[in-house]
């Protein structure tokens, strides 16, 4: 908000007729030489009552500045909400404790302010503006219904964008109940706008870990209702639904999996033998690697780092660990900005392409002291331990684009010798005895999804193929996937590509016979064998 303090220095150097003639004397000297003072006096003149007017419609500015500051106070949903900082946030009770209920009388969800459901509903109405396909695939399959007699559990990010996959997957059929994958990405009015709408959410921002599995065991666990598929986004509904339910868990006709983590414990279970049904590996299909992994990261990193530090990337070092789809977009940002980045890779074939694209590939040790800014992009655990934390130079960012909250070792900077101060929402200070203090973003989670917002246009190419496998996987006939991981079908990821092709009012070049005879293709595709890397 703009201070009155500014604002009287502004008037108070203007409005003075000694502070105007002295600033101006060079201006005097010129004007006599060019029609005399008395010209020159008319001139002034027009000056100083132009700035007395200015100074009127400052003084009445800033009365409305005022009055809704005063209206703000009031703690007004419209005023206060963000993705970042929610109004709902000043509310320090834990939802579990309250008793909440819709203007219909539903209460079988837990969010944290049932009252705020009005303020979310505009922010899903908003995403489904930016989210073509799978507001077309709303339109082309809701009278069918294919997934009508699904019952999904879904543990995802609880976003703008994720409540229009819901609203679509409700649509077509299915019934929900869903849960957050991060404690700290959901969107406090967004969860309470599906609860409105009769929903079962239990999310909220800044959940405990107990709080955190509490939520996902709601829906696992509820009377009368019993899942038939999974969509999860980290694997930890699909843990907690084998652990503690099994038998549950043994009649699930299908997995819709869409980050690396979970995608890796999928495996482990496959390969163990301990994989009873099916599961479609949505993270590896082109749709999402290609595009949420590469494009969202390429512009949402830049959003994150800016809301939360206000940080000015012209010349800054930065480091990114791990040069896959999400490195690469980050990489790609930060480069156009003109920071200078390091990469940090294990495979040599990732190592060559940053070579290939400009960047510097070096070992962390390396660089650790030099660094403005350290972003993990690789999926793995512990990849910056707390040896790495006390080598990095004063005012260092340190934030995660990958997944969970494993790649920073965290909780080796919880202890009695260093502390932590919250200086924003996600933003907190961890300083060191001597003095040196970084800037830690979001815990070490998801900084992204954390801090910022992604685009919906990227989150509808993942939300709509995520809704392609949940149909294929419920409607597929009885044997035509084995207890293993699967990959989605290529002519799935083409058809989800098209639905997003008339925002850009683009058009595909057809094949003719021959041509198609000549290419061993069939003219609707698909147009690439398995194993070709876009």
């Amino acid at each position: 908000m703009l201070s009155k303090k500014m604002f009287s220095f502004r008037s108070n150097n203007n409005s003075s007729t000694e502070n105007f003639d002295k600033f101006n004397s060079g201006e005097k000297m010129a004007n006599l030489e060019d029609g005399g003072e008395e010209a020159y006096r008319a001139r002034a003149g027009r000056k100083r009552h132009s700035v007395q007017l200015d100074k009127r419609i400052t003084q009445q500015l800033m009365g409305s500045i005022d009055r809704r500051s005063s209206n703000a106070s009031t703690g007004t949903v419209d005023s206060l909400s963000s993705y970042t900082g929610s109004s709902s946030e000043e509310d320090d009770s834990n939802p579990r404790d309250k008793q909440q209920r819709t203007t219909k009388g539903f209460t079988d969800f837990c969010v944290k302010n049932i009252d705020h459901a009005a303020f979310g509903r505009r922010e899903i109405e908003i995403a489904e503006q930016e989210m073509p396909g799978l507001m077309a695939l709303r339109r082309r399959a809701e009278s069918d219904k294919p997934l009508s007699g699904a019952k999904i559990i879904g543990c995802t990010h609880i976003t703008a964008q994720t409540a229009v996959l819901i609203e679509t997957l409700i649509s077509l059929g299915a019934s929900i109940r869903w849960a957050a994958c991060n404690i700290y990405s959901t969107q406090n009015e967004v969860a309470a706008a599906l609860a409105e709408n009769s929903q079962p959410i239990f999310a909220w921002k800044g959940e405990t870990e107990e709080d955190f599995w509490w939520s996902i065991d709601k829906c696992v666990n509820a009377e009368g209702w019993q899942p038939n598929m999974i969509l999860d986004d980290g694997g930890d509904a699909t843990h907690l639904m084998l652990k503690k339910y099994p038998a549950m868990f043994n009649m699930i006709k299908g997995i819709v999996e869409e980050s690396v983590t979970g995608v890796h414990r999928l495996y482990q279970l496959s390969k163990s033998g301990k994989l009873s049904v099916p599961a479609m590996n949505v993270n590896d299909s082109v749709t999402k690697t290609k595009f949420d992994n590469l494009y969202s990261c390429r512009e949402s990193i830049l959003d994150a780092l800016k809301r939360t530090t206000d940080v000015m990337f012209g010349g800054k070092q930065v480091l990114i660990c791990g040069y896959g789809e999400v490195g690469k977009g980050c990489g790609a940002a930060l480069k156009g900005l003109g920071a200078i980045v390091n990469v940090t890779e294990i495979d040599p074939i990732c190592a060559l392409q940053a070579c290939m694209d400009g960047f510097r590939v070096v070992k962390l040790d390396e660089v650790i002291r030099q660094i403005d800014i350290l972003i993990t992009c690789t999926g793995n655990k512990n990849v910056v331990t707390r040896q790495h934390l006390d080598r990095l130079k004063n005012g260092c960012i340190v934030c995660n684009m990958g997944h969970s909250n494993t790649e920073i070792d965290v909780a080796s900077l919880r202890t009695p010798e260093l502390t932590w101060e919250k200086v924003r929402s996600q933003v907190d200070h961890i300083i060191w005895p001597d003095g040196k203090r970084i800037i830690m973003l979001a815990e070490g989670r998801l900084v992204n999804l954390s801090c910022s917002s992604v685009p919906s246009f990227v989150v509808s190419i993942t939300a709509t193929t995520q809704a392609l496998a949940l149909i294929e996987l419920f409607n597929a006939p009885q044997g035509r996937y084995k207890q293993d991981v699967y990959l989605l079908p290529k002519k799935m990821d083409e058809y989800v590509a098209s639905l997003h092709l008339p925002t850009f009012d683009a058009h595909l070049t057809e094949l003719s016979d021959d041509q198609a005879k000549y290419l061993g293709l069939n003219k609707a595709g698909p147009f690439k064998p398995n194993y070709y890397r876009y």
